[in-house]
């Protein structure tokens, strides 16, 4: 976490000299002078970003920040489901989809489907429809927007800013954020389960038979983890109360945090499966352990991929020559309640001043 400096103060001006020709200030993203081809950018600022995230991510304290996100997605994931499997009934599920998505998600996770499995079925099961399904869907959302919510707070310290948007622009903005990545969810869900009659019918159609479900088979699961990729894209980048300089949906941090999720994901099964002893450690309770530490991992892998996005940019501004040593210089979304929450400190702190005086007077 960098060292915060508010855009007025001697710390944040930057002299004539060290701006160069051209380039913007902290007030605007899009500054002119920095690669915008990330093959442009020097391979000395690559291992420095790198370098430097892997220190912020210690000094951010991201382990801590994984656990607390963990804790919000345990919250809000069985409404997250309930909304997931909502929409999937908007399309029209048949009993076998979700059993045929578990099957699915089992090869990256068993733990994780023996944990949760039979509730989704049990929700899948007890579905309602017309209102009384829309009604649900939104209550859902509302609850499942928890973890966005954590997860902006987390975005928020890894670019050290506040919040600062006022609740009824956040809110919003949260609710269409998880609607968005539970719609992204549940069309790779469907990519899963129903899209290998699609293509056995459009094989037919087009003359190719088997050869269309073999080539999907083995194509659906690249197109699936860049919808993955992409809703760690949007999670970096509508969270943070920072002004991105652009969307990138295949970002280098998204990216990175994809492939340290699968890898990690493969290497605790791996352990679990041959080397833990959870079930003889916590018994019945052991599935659910498991569960918690892969959450843990997930946010863990999230929260450096973040860490990687802001050093990449702020590996931009150097390469522009913007002095952006100890803050990255993004401007903040809304600023309204920074100035409140100043405003009321300052309150705090006369009211303060006038204790201490009383006392002195009182002595």
């Amino acid at each position: 976490m960098a060292t915060r400096h508010s855009p007025g103060s001697d710390e944040s001006r930057t002299t004539d000299e060290d701006r160069p020709v051209g380039a913007r200030t902290h007030d605007d993203p899009d500054g002119q002078g920095k690669p915008d081809d990330m093959d442009d950018l020097p391979g000395a600022n690559w291992k420095y970003a790198f370098k430097r995230t892997t220190k912020e991510f210690t000094r951010d304290q991201c382990t801590d920040l994984a656990a607390a996100l963990t804790y919000y997605a345990v919250l809000s994931l069985f409404p997250a489901i309930l909304a997931l499997i909502s929409l999937l009934g908007l399309f029209g599920q048949d009993p076998g989809t979700v059993d045929r998505m578990l099957d699915s998600v089992r090869q990256l996770s068993p733990q994780a489907v023996d944990t949760v499995g039979p509730i989704i079925k049990e929700i899948s099961g007890s579905q309602a429809s017309g209102v009384a399904l829309v009604v649900g869907l939104l209550t859902a959302l509302w609850s499942a927007s928890g973890y966005i919510g954590a997860f902006g707070r987390a975005m928020n310290r890894i670019y050290d800013v506040q919040e600062g948007r006022p609740f009824l622009k956040l809110r919003p903005l949260q609710l269409l954020i998880t609607l968005i990545t539970l719609t992204l969810v549940a069309l790779a869900g469907i990519m899963l389960v129903v899209s290998g009659g699609i293509a056995e019918w459009v094989g037919a159609l087009i003359g190719l038979g088997d050869t269309a479900l073999t080539v999907w088979n083995i194509a659906k699961w690249p197109v699936i983890g860049l919808i993955v990729i992409l809703v760690i894209a949007l999670l970096y980048y509508a969270t943070p109360n920072v002004k991105q300089p652009k969307f990138t949906w295949l970002s280098p941090g998204a990216a990175l945090a994809f492939v340290t999720w699968i890898l990690a994901s493969l290497a605790f099964g791996f352990y679990v499966s041959n080397f833990g002893s959870y079930n003889k450690t916590y018994g019945s309770i052991a599935g659910v352990i498991v569960f918690l530490l892969w959450l843990w991992i997930t946010n863990l892998a999230l929260l450096f991929g973040a860490e990687f996005d802001s050093e990449v940019e702020r590996s931009r501004q150097l390469a522009a020559g913007l002095p952006a040593e100890d803050q990255v210089l993004l401007p903040p979304r809304d600023d309204k309640g920074i100035k409140k929450q100043e405003k009321t400190v300052d309150e705090l702190k006369v009211e303060a001043s006038d204790l201490r005086r009383e006392a002195r007077r009182g002595d």
